[in-house]
């Protein structure tokens, strides 16, 4: 009797140890080839129904490990019909499978929509959801994470993820005490508002907001930067999400995030700030009255390369709204980061995120525009407009810019050495400025021709025509003619011949 009960025993024995070493083996990449060629999921899949728990709990975490690694893993896991297994026995076994077999459910989902949709269509959901019941926090938390995974990738999938009835579920689990939980549930919710408005607001509906703004104050860092993403999420789509976000009284307590020490949290802070600036005046000039321009412009001074785009784009979205809350970018010391970022950031998209900014806070009034010239940021637009290595989308936005502020800008001082470095079409916009002003004011007119722009403009005259040349009449129109005479080119030619054909008294 007992020697056949050995038997049994050895065998049980060998499969815990062939499924451990599984396990331990998947952990390092270089043997995944080798036991994907020798039949692992062949081997393990039978695993999974064994009679044993901690056999079926290791066989899952070995599978879930080769899913992780690689998406042709993870469709092998499709092919080999292992999933309808994993979702059988999720239902009504102990805690420690239902963790391990939602990691190999999230493993496989986070590779591909397509992939996702099979662990959909295996009806995982129906088995999921039921996890976020469970009194043990861990397996809430593996369940919430294959269902955020399951819903990044499409309307869709993340439309099946709400119709399944998770939401509400995800909305308690953010209410319990464990920080990893409420992480997890954050984001899951994130992964399901960023698709869409009917979606989001499937999440306020559940009362989401109202808990996930208070933890914008959590001392967890890694909690803070999925609340914040969550917020944004929620935020960017229409002007009433945007303002059930603010209601929930983010204002001032999602500015001091732009201070935090984790690089995260203040990107993730200030594409919120930056997704509610954008949908409307009063929006904007609450985040003003917050305090959120200067926290905007301290954030994109000290951020750096591309986690100063959400900064940068938020203060365009500010001042593009009116002149007041352009002027109050200004007033803030808002142009020199910008300055120093079109100067000094290698990427041509952050330039032209700071173009586009600019262009917003210049395009108001000579005053804006005025502020603009007087340090010296004209001059970097237009270099970002003829620089051969810009990219079409820079040069685009950075000649939209110099036009919506060269039409605004009175200050001819600045406008002169931008006249001999500009392309036609824009000393064009030049000129037409000089054009309308000089008239009214002898300063500029002396200034003009003092500093060689009169001269210049003479000489641009030989080889111009059309508009410019409109423009560069009526501005020779301004001087007496003998002045106009001695600049033009052609004078010294005169000079010339006039001391050839002239002759002496005395000869």
């Amino acid at each position: 009797m007992s020697a056949i009960l050995q038997n049994f025993e050895e065998y049980q024995r060998a499969r815990i140890k062939f499924a451990q070493s599984v396990a331990e083996l998947a952990t390092r990449p270089q043997n995944i080839e080798i036991m994907n060629n020798a039949g692992v999921m062949q081997l393990l899949r039978p695993l999974l129904l064994d009679s044993v728990p901690s056999i079926q709990q290791t066989a899952a975490l070995g599978l879930g490990r080769l899913a992780n690694y690689s998406e042709d893993l993870a469709e092998s896991i499709v092919g080999n019909d292992i999933l309808p297994h994993l979702v059988y026995s999720l239902s009504d076994q102990n805690r420690f499978f239902k963790k391990a077999a939602a990691f190999v459910l999230r493993a496989v989902a986070k590779h591909s929509p397509d992939l996702a949709q099979a662990v959909v269509d295996s009806n995982a959901l129906q088995s999921l959801v039921p996890c976020l019941e469970e009194f043990d926090p861990t397996v809430k938390e593996a369940a919430a994470w294959a269902i955020g995974y399951i819903a990044q990738h499409s309307p869709g999938l993340a439309q099946q993820v709400v119709d399944s009835g998770s939401v509400p579920l995800l909305v308690l689990c953010i209410q319990e005490p464990e920080i990893s939980l409420k992480r997890i549930s954050a984001s899951c919710m994130g992964d399901i508002c960023k698709h869409s408005p009917e979606l989001a607001q499937a999440v306020v509906d559940a009362g989401a907001v109202a808990y996930l703004a208070p933890l914008i104050t959590h001392p967890d860092a890694k909690l803070k930067r999925q609340v914040c993403g969550t917020l944004a999420q929620i935020a960017k789509h229409s002007v009433d999400l945007a303002e059930v976000v603010v209601e929930a009284e983010i204002f001032p307590s999602i500015l001091t995030c732009l201070k935090d020490n984790d690089t995260l949290v203040k990107k993730n802070s200030a594409t919120c700030v930056r997704e509610i600036s954008k949908h409307s005046p009063e929006l904007a000039k609450l985040i003003v009255n917050s305090g959120g321009t200067a926290a905007l412009v301290d954030y994109v001074r000290e951020a750096s390369s591309n986690n100063k785009l959400p900064g940068i784009m938020a203060l365009g979205y500010i001042a593009a709204f009116s002149e007041t809350l352009a002027l109050a970018v200004i007033v803030s010391k808002g142009l020199l980061p910008l300055k120093d970022a079109l100067i000094n950031e290698p990427e041509d998209h952050i330039k032209a995120a700071c173009v586009w900014t600019i262009g917003q806070i210049g395009r108001h009034t000579p005053d804006h525009a005025r502020a603009l010239a007087e340090g010296d940021i004209l001059r970097h637009l237009l270099a970002c407009m003829v620089h051969e290595d810009s990219s079409e989308d820079l040069k685009t936005k950075a000649k939209r810019s110099l036009k919506a502020i060269l039409t605004k800008c009175t200050h001819l001082q600045a406008l002169q050495p931008l006249l001999r470095d500009s392309p036609v079409k824009v000393q064009k916009y030049i000129l037409r400025q000089f054009a309308q002003l000089l008239p009214h004011d002898i300063d500029a007119r002396r200034s003009f021709v003092q500093s060689g722009g009169f001269q210049f403009l003479q000489e641009l005259n030989e080889t111009v025509g059309g508009k410019l040349s409109e423009f560069i009449v009526q501005i020779n129109n301004c001087y007496p003619p003998e002045v106009v005479e001695y600049y033009s080119p052609s004078y010294s030619k005169t000079l010339i011949q006039k001391i050839d054909e002239y002759m002496p008294s005395n000869m």
